[in-house]
Parts: C-alpha cells; structure tokens; sequence
C-alpha cells in the first residue's frame, strides 16, 4: 500500500495512492502525522472512500509533515564509509534533523547566500515508525515500522564541518524533499540513486547499509521511545559531492533527484536567495 500528503483545498489531506493516476482521500486525516497516530491506521487507510484525487496535478507535502522526532544516521553505507577514508562502526552514528527542515518531493528549495557556497546531494532511505517502539529487538523490528520513503538529506558542508556536531549543517529551513509516497512492504536491496541536473552522481543498492532499518529500531529504542510517525533518515552511499577530487556542489538553478526503486522519486531546484 503506498499513502501520501497533497496539498489540496488550502489545507492538505492524507490519501491512498490506487493507481500511477489516482488516489483516494482518507477522510478525517489532515496528513499522515495524523493518520499514523491512529492505532489502527492501516485498516483505516485500506477501507477508505473518500474522494478520488487526479494525481496528474497533485501538489505533494513532505510525505510525514509532522514527525516528533527525525534521527538521521550517518556513515552507514560500507561504499560512502570508504569514500570518506574511515573504518565501518561499531555503533550507529546518529544526529537528528527537524521537521522545520522537510519540504515536498517536487518543491523547490530556496537556499540563502550565506549559505550557499558548499551545497550537497544526499539520497537516502528513510523508515517511518507506525506503533509506540521502546527497547525492542531487532528481530521484532519490522512489526514497529509503517513504512518506507526516499529523502534527500541535503546538506550545506561549510556549516556542517564549522565544529564536530553536524546538526547544524542539516537543518535549513525546507531544504530536505521528502517523499512522495509511504510504502509499506519493502525489502531491502533496490536501486538507490541521485542524478544532478540529470548526471548520475551516486548508484548503490539498499542492501549496502551497514545497520539494517530493524538493527536501528532496535538501537535506538533502547535510548529512548519511536512514536508512531517518527523517521529515521538511514544513511547516504558513496558519491556525495564532498567527497569527490576536485568537490563538486549544488549550484544555483540545479535540480537533484533521488529515488529509489520501488518507493519512487524526489525531484528538488535548488534557488540560492541574496542575502
């Protein structure tokens, strides 16, 4: 089953994706913030019978506008690992990212000056949590998360590097697409990819993550509760900009795109904004 967030009627409304064409509306749920604090969100999603939307002219939200909390890892692809002249961790490295920070998976992003001169690419898997997770197992995992969906944890490295915590470089405002779908029933091992103005910068399969989405559920709810709508940003693979000799970045009026198979594509320009 694949569910979003459009835009629709001023407001925005959670829905079922039918068809490539089609979705139904959920009627009740603003977004899937709130459909997903439901405890019985998927029946409810299943049986739904609202109105059908044409998503030829769809407007897509970030697919979870309102996640409690954004853990994001880092280092977890064994390909970017190497590329960054490290050894593969022991533990999760993780940061966080706020909700501030998403934006839609078509929308453009709007960069200011001052922060402009060392943009990047980041294709990611992110997982969402659909029921309460406190210190369960790894081999439990799988019945705690709702979903799957692709974000580009797009990054300014200049702010990022400016000390050793990186939050900083990952949080401007609406700067992270986010979507377009939640799926549920994913496997790990499809393409994950992102092209800049359509040149192919990385290539790698899911299945190259260090930590799986059930290891991190696992960790993670041992230092503190997932709530049902929270995300966890998995980790990037080799071919960030950063990394590469000479370095390459986002430049004004550029496009990244990120997809994965199976869960779809994010699509963002990149406007950087005088200061």
């Amino acid at each position: 089953m694949r569910l979003a967030t459009l835009r629709l009627d001023g407001g925005t409304a959670a829905v079922r994706i039918d068809t490539d064409s089609t979705a139904t509306v959920i009627d009740g749920y603003a977004d899937l913030s709130s459909l997903l604090a439901s405890p019985d969100w998927q029946t409810v999603a299943e049986h739904a019978a609202g109105r059908a939307v044409d998503l030829a002219s769809a407007d897509y939200a970030p697919v979870v506008p309102r996640p409690g909390k954004i853990v994001c890892v880092g280092l977890n692809y064994a390909s970017h690992i190497k590329e960054m002249g490290r050894d593969l961790p022991e533990y999760p490295t993780l940061f966080t990212k706020f909700a501030d920070a998403l934006t839609g998976p078509y929308d453009d992003v709007t960069v200011p000056a001052y922060a402009a001169a060392q943009l990047d690419w980041e294709a990611e898997l992110a997982v969402v949590i659909g029921a309460a997770a406190y210190q369960v197992t790894e081999a439990d995992a799988a019945g705690y998360i709702a979903g799957y969906s692709v974000i580009n944890d797009y990054t300014m490295r200049d702010y990022q590097y400016r000390t050793m915590q990186w939050d900083q470089g990952k949080n401007f405002e609406k700067t992270s697409g986010f979507g377009p779908f939640l799926t549920t029933g994913y496997t790990l091992g499809s393409r994950i990819e992102a092209r800049l103005d359509n040149e192919l910068m990385q290539s790698a399969t899911t299945d190259d993550l260090v930590f799986t989405p059930a290891a991190l559920v696992g960790y993670i709810s041992h230092i503190l509760t997932l709530h049902p709508g929270d995300v966890i940003i998995t980790g990037t693979t080799g071919g960030v900009g950063h990394a590469r000799k000479p370095p390459r970045y986002i430049g004004d009026g550029q496009t990244v795109e990120v997809s994965i198979d199976g869960l779809g594509t994010v699509r963002n320009k990149t406007l950087i904004a005088a200061s």
